[in-house]
């Protein structure tokens, strides 16, 4: 834990005391010294790039966002932390019966499923396979992928198959098979993969689907050479507006599996290196 000087809103930004901070992959590559596109290896570097929380200070030049809103947003870094300050644009109004856990660990997940089946142009009558099916991302692209009318299924542990099945999808489990497990239950074949698990799981998403057929959020170094897709398009409001609306409403469910206060961020992230488990791990302030 480290006392940096509190953040000031500038022109178009507004600043937000953190309620609650998701924890992500993207994160513990940070951590470990990655230096995300466009940002210089200057430090201290404090990581978390979803949030939740009470916007405290608004700066020149913002309207539709005021002192006292309780909203979600995204940043690259510095969510980790009591006050957290973006563009104005990067933030959207929590609904009122999501909680702050929830609405902390929201956006990453969500948006990254969002981004990457409306680049595969999944929709109505697809077949659609999700890899790691159970994590924050696939829990929202199953739910995606049923909304807009596809078939699901979705790769897990045996521990999970009862939780597929109650967010829409068929079950299958990895392991020694799977090839033919899937086949088995996609005897029209599959139209489209989101691989979230790479290795295993990528190779045999090639002998279902053309490249281009297949998105990886792992495998990023082998995709191009194969034509494989990796996600485009960036974060945005309007988008995690659509999704926070689909919680309210009660279509969609993000589970969180465990909350840590501040101080125990390096455990979080041992939990979340495991690459196993059910749902978001959220940081909380108090």
């Amino acid at each position: 834990m480290t006392e940096l000087p509190t953040p000031e809103a500038g022109e178009g930004q507004v600043r937000v005391r953190v309620r609650a901070a998701g924890v992500q992959p993207l994160d513990l590559a940070i951590r470990e010294g990655w230096t995300p596109p466009g940002l210089d290896g200057e430090l201290p570097r404090v990581p978390g790039n979803e949030f939740s929380g009470v916007v405290d200070q608004v700066g020149a030049g913002v309207a539709g966002v005021s002192a006292g809103a309780e909203v979600l947003g995204f940043t690259v870094l510095n969510a980790y932390a009591e006050y957290v300050v973006v563009p104005a644009e990067n933030v959207t109004p929590k609904p009122a019966n999501m909680p702050w856990e929830v609405a902390g660990g929201f956006t990453a997940g969500t948006q990254t499923a969002h981004i990457a089946l409306r680049q595969l142009g999944v929709g109505e009558g697809d077949t659609l396979l999700v890899h790691a099916a159970a994590g924050a991302v696939g829990t929202a692209a199953v739910q995606l992928g049923r909304l807009w009318g596809a078939t699901v299924i979705g790769t897990a542990r045996e521990e999970n198959h009862d939780y597929l099945r109650e967010l829409g999808a068929i079950p299958v489990a990895y392991g020694a098979g799977l090839l033919e497990r899937i086949r088995d239950l996609a005897p029209g074949g599959v139209d489209m993969v989101l691989d979230g698990a790479g290795g295993e799981a990528f190779d045999i998403s090639l002998e279902l689907v053309k490249g281009e057929r297949l998105l990886t959020l792992v495998e990023h170094g082998r995709a191009a050479g194969l034509g494989a897709q990796r996600t485009r398009g960036e974060r945005l409001a309007s988008r995690l507006a659509e999704l926070a609306a689909l919680y309210a409403e009660g279509r969609f469910v993000f589970p969180v599996r465990r909350t840590y206060p501040l101080e125990r961020a390096a455990d979080a992230h041992r939990e979340v290196g495991t690459r196993h488990g059910r749902g978001k791990v959220v940081l909380v302030m108090e």
